[in-house]
Parts: C-alpha cells; structure tokens; sequence
C-alpha cells in the first residue's frame, strides 16, 4: 500500500503518479539520501521473462551513464522479490499530452521549442546508441521552468529485442505514434524516434493526431498505407515551411526522413529563426508613420499614398492670427527637401512682388522669377524649389586666376629651360666634368 511499502528498505512509495502499458509509476521517497524520486514498476507480466529483465537492466544502465537536460536521469536500477524497478528523478510538472489535451493546439514558438528541446534529448541518446522506440507526449514531461524532460527509455527497445511480435497481450508503446516499420513488427532505429517526433510535433501544432483507427491494426495499417496529411489543412496559420518539415519527417520509408534527432533540430532552429524574422518584418510595417507634432496620425489614404512611391508634403494648420505659410517645395524621390549643403529652408520660399500703387491694377510679372542669392553667394530656390540664376561671377574669376598662375609657371620653367642652352654652347659642362 502506498505509503507503507518499501523497496528494499529504502524507497518508499508515498502515491501512484501514473500508469501505463507496461509500468506503473510512483512518487517516492529515498530514505538514504532524503529525497523525492519517482519509481517506475514493471508490471508482473514483463518480468517473467528472464531474458527480457537482463535486456532490461542493460539498457536501464546504458540510460544511467547519460546525462543530458533534457533527459530524465536514471539513478538507480533493481528487485525486491518479483517486483523490478527503476529509479527516477523526479520531475514537478506535467506530461506534454496534458497540455495538449487542455489547450489543444500550442502557439508557434512554444511549439518550435518544444520540438527543438525534444531533438536535444533524443539526438544525444543517439549519439549514445540508444533508441528510445516509443517516443510520444506522455513519455515527455514538462517542468515548471518548460524545460523538456524525455523519460522512459530502455522498457520499450528492451520489449522489441527480446519478445516475439506474436505476443500482443502486452501493448508496448503506443499505435498512433509507431513508426511504418515499427508497425511492421520491424526493430526500431534512430529514423523511428525522428517520424515519432514528427507525430508530436503534427499533434501539438494542430491539436490532433495524423491518423485515427479503431484498433491497433487500423491505426498500423494507416501509418504505413494512408496518405501523409498535411497539418496546414487543419491549422492554416502555421507556416508552410512547418508543414513541410512535419511531412518529411513522416516519411513512410526511414531513408526520406532525417536520420538523427540531431539533424530535425537544426532544421527546427533554423525555421525558428525565419518565422521570427518573419513577425519582426510584420510587426514593423505596423508601426505607425511618424507625424508633426500636435497634429493626428497620417490618414489610411495618405499611408497607402506614401508606399505607393508618392511622397506627400507634410502640412499643417496655422494658429489663428498667423500669416499664410509659404508652401513647401516639393519632395524628391527620397521624400527629401531638395536643398543644397548652404542652403537653409528660410530661402525656400519665393519673394513676393511689389506692391502695386494705390488705384492701380496689379501687373503680372513676365518670365521666370529673377536669381536670387543668399549672403553667401548660393543661388536661393525659386518658387517651384529649382535653382535660378548664372554661375555666380567670383567662382568664373577663380578659375581664370588658377589659369594665369599656371601660364606664369610654364613661362619660368620655359625660359629656365633656355638659359642652358648658351652654357652648353659656350663647353661650361665640358669644363665642370
């Protein structure tokens, strides 16, 4: 009875955690080393099989020698009469098929690392040579921090190394996540662990399993025969790439999927990377134009007007009292003022006529407005923003003065060139050498 019953002395079975095909699970106490662990119990009909208990005790040590976060450690493997345990560390949490059941479909990023943390444990058992052979949501516990905890190692590839596939009164593993070759009664591989985590992934990223029988043999039949569904046609938000990946690794033949847990979680990284890229990109082109101050956002019309490669001039409503502002020159294609590096948006704006004499009709000015010039000697902008007027005469006579220095300087050398000549005539160079 749980509570009064020990294990050798020293674990105490304080309550039943849960049950399964071929365990029973405890919350137990270690009495040496005072703490909670769980304790997984095989139940009487595996044990009388001494071949599969040494299979059994092999792999539960192969397990105890991993040490991985994202593995269950193993500490402690034995018997107490006909009762053959193993020894666990407990996990405060729940197992990932509660969560699904509870909320059904996961968002995306959870879901991303959940199947990333997965493809950690099970590629470092690979690494390890060890195949895990019944990989599914309840194998897969959840602690309070949401790091992922892969257990249950070793009783599965234990049962398929040593009994006959005719034996069926012991259901080991789970139906709908067995891999096709699984299904046929095959030995599983690494392969086998990748299409089972393409099972869970299908099943958190959509909130249902990829396919459904009445029976074992119903379900067998459908992961080696039917059509492999696509998960965007039950969750049309979830990216294609997603969807894809999932199908690949529901390959019907283990040589199309990824060969390693290793490999899918690179994958896995990468499509993370991209769908977070892709909501960066979104969530930027809905940030709002920026706008004057003291003025309301831009309209939908002026917004859907500016991407459309139509710059429009910011403008404003004067206060009450105030003079009409000139108007703006218009953008450049780079929604910019066109104003030179000596310019100032002071000068933008056209000069108004004279005033014409009392009694007297206004006369329109003929031609284009006449240049205007800044304290500088820079052309202002007329009316329309363009330049007006000629090149301004002080930089013309910069470049005649350049042109008299450099005539001046050949005249020099010129005649420094000549005054040689009666030296060499005359055998100066002849006396010197």
């Amino acid at each position: 009875m749980p509570g009064e019953t020990l294990l050798n002395g020293r674990y105490e079975l304080v309550a039943q955690q849960g049950s399964g095909g071929m365990s029973v699970i405890y919350k137990s106490l270690d009495r040496m080393l005072g703490r909670m662990v769980a304790i997984k119990i095989l139940r009487p009909s595996l044990t009388q099989d001494p071949a599969f208990l040494e299979k059994f005790q092999q792999e539960a040590r192969s397990v105890a020698m991993m040490s991985h976060p994202n593995i269950v450690t193993v500490h402690d493997v034995g018997s107490d009469g006909h009762t053959h345990y193993i020894v666990m560390e407990m996990i405060e949490g729940h197992d990932l098929k509660k969560v699904i059941r509870g909320r059904g479909a996961l968002p995306l990023e959870r879901a991303l690392d959940y199947g990333i943390q997965i493809c950690a444990g099970l590629g470092f058992a690979h690494r390890s040579q060890l195949v895990h052979a019944d990989v599914k949501p309840q194998n897969i516990l959840i602690n309070r921090d949401g790091v992922i905890k892969v257990t249950d190692f070793g009783i599965a590839q234990a049962y398929t190394d040593t009994m006959p596939p005719t034996r069926s009164e012991v259901v080991w593993g789970s139906p709908h996540y067995f891999a096709p070759e699984q299904a046929r009664g095959e030995k599983p591989s690494p392969a086998s662990d990748v299409y089972s985590i393409g099972v869970v992934m299908f099943e958190m990223f959509t909130g249902r399993l990829p396919y459904i029988g009445a029976s074992q043999r119903e379900l067998a039949l459908a992961h080696i025969q039917s059509e492999i569904p696509q998960a965007t046609e039950i969750n049309p938000n979830l990216p294609e790439e997603i969807s894809n990946i999932i199908a690949k690794v529901m390959s019907k033949r283990p040589n199309d999927r990824y060969k390693h847990a290793d490999q899918l979680g690179h994958i896995l990284q990468r499509a993370r990377e991209r769908a977070k890229y892709a909501q960066m990109q979104t969530e930027s082109g809905r940030m709002a134009a920026p706008t004057i101050a003291g003025n309301p956002p831009a309209s939908s019309s002026a917004i859907s007007s500016a991407s459309s490669g139509s710059p429009q001039a910011p403008s404003f409503t004067p206060p009450p009292g105030a003079a009409p502002a000139a108007p703006f020159p218009p953008l450049n294609a780079r929604g910019q003022v066109p104003v030179g590096p000596s310019q100032s948006m002071s000068n933008a704006a056209p000069s108004q006529p004279p005033a014409s004499a009392p009694g007297q009709a206004a006369s329109p000015i003929p031609g284009p407005p006449a240049a205007q010039f800044n304290l500088d000697g820079s052309r202002r902008l007329d009316a329309t923003g363009s330049f007006t007027g000629p090149l301004l005469p002080q930089r013309q006579e910069k470049r005649h003065g350049v042109d008299l220095v450099t005539l001046i300087l050949i005249g020099l050398a010129f005649c420094a060139v000549a005054g040689l000549v009666p030296l060499y005539l005359f055998g100066v160079f002849p006396i010197l050498s």
